[in-house]
């Protein structure tokens, strides 16, 4: 095992599976002569060739829609989006032909393309670019949803999407987790999608979280352990398909659930959680499951605004207090 940076963990998976499979190929805004806008591809161009590594211009529609005839006729690509802001200019890509080619063409078609990049809020970028995608995405049959909050995850999940995957992969990164290092293995691995992981244990209350506010999550826990409540965290992973049978487990042992998650609570990926333990553990639940998303609103630019906006550990510690019925 050795120490490296997520956007290290990335670059691996996809150098690896390039040199396994000449049919996978990146394509992208500054992705080769640049190394990348936040240096995932580092160096791959020189490896590659101008070929396998590939500028695009700067038309998201464009260059998704030759990334998904490419994936259509045989080949295998990841399509990066400087970010998923700008993601949403390629929806009728992913939407309109790459999720529902399969069904369409009777399973005679299928769209094994991965596509990527930096999701969510990153600081003060405004409105137009701290939106978090997956819960939109995840809305859509067809499309498989992939959103790590380590570089380990990353890169066994990158792997798995792009080697197996007959499906369109959206995978969902984070901008301020770039630089974060986690221990990832030398030998090659690789992680199924559609797996969530108990990366705390923990007997009093459940914490399911994702992507970057899994820090948010195992910080409270960390918090709430001083205190003497035993939390159980769970890193989601894959956002679809849904591992809801694992959050069902821990709250089999636990029989309270808070969810935290960066996205708008109307529709979110906490809704549908929330929907499916009550379904089939309501009998175990001590408490109405509780979440803590993003505000109702756009992200402002103020940092005031910013720190309102987004979940924190303070206000997580809150919820789950008030979960066990604890006024302090």
């Amino acid at each position: 095992m050795r120490q490296i940076a997520f956007r290290e963990a990335l670059r691996e998976a996809l150098s690896e599976e390039m040199r396994r499979d000449d049919r996978v190929f990146l394509m992208g805004e500054e992705v080769a002569e640049y190394n990348g806008a936040y240096k995932v591809s580092q160096g791959m161009l020189a490896e590659f060739g101008a070929k396998r590594v590939i500028d695009t211009p700067i038309s998201e529609l464009g260059f998704a829609a030759v990334g998904v005839g490419a994936a259509q006729n045989g080949l295998r690509p990841v399509v990066e989006f400087m970010t998923w802001n700008f993601g949403v200019l390629a929806l009728d890509q992913i939407l309109n032909t790459a999720s529902k080619m399969l069904a369409m063409s009777g399973g005679q078609i299928s769209c094994p393309i991965v596509f990527r990049g930096p999701n969510g809020s990153a600081g003060q970028l405004g409105a137009q670019h701290s939106t978090a995608f997956e819960s939109y995405l995840a809305n859509i049959p067809g499309l498989k949803v992939v959103s790590p909050s380590n570089g380990y995850d990353a890169k066994g999940l990158l792997k798995q999407a792009i080697r197996y995957e007959e499906d369109p992969v959206m995978f969902m990164e984070s901008e301020v987790m770039y630089g974060d290092k986690s221990e990832v293995p030398e030998e090659e691995y690789y992680i199924p999608l559609g797996k969530a992981k108990v990366v705390k244990e923990g007997a009093q209350v459940t914490i399911v979280s994702f992507n970057k506010m899994m820090k948010v999550a195992l910080g409270a826990a960390a918090e709430l352990e001083k205190e003497g409540i035993s939390a159980e965290v769970i890193d989601l992973r894959t956002i679809r398909p849904l591992d809801w049978e694992t959050i069902l487990n821990s709250v089999k042992k636990t029989n309270r659930l808070v969810i935290v998650e960066e996205q708008w609570p109307f529709a979110s990926i906490s809704s549908e959680i929330s929907y499916r333990i009550q379904k089939e553990g309501f009998d175990y639940l001590d408490a109405p499951i509780r979440r803590l998303t993003c505000a109702d609103a756009p992200m402002h630019y103020a940092p005031n605004l910013v720190n309102l906006y987004l979940p924190d550990v303070e206000r997580t510690v809150k919820m789950v207090k008030e979960v066990m019925y604890q006024k302090k």
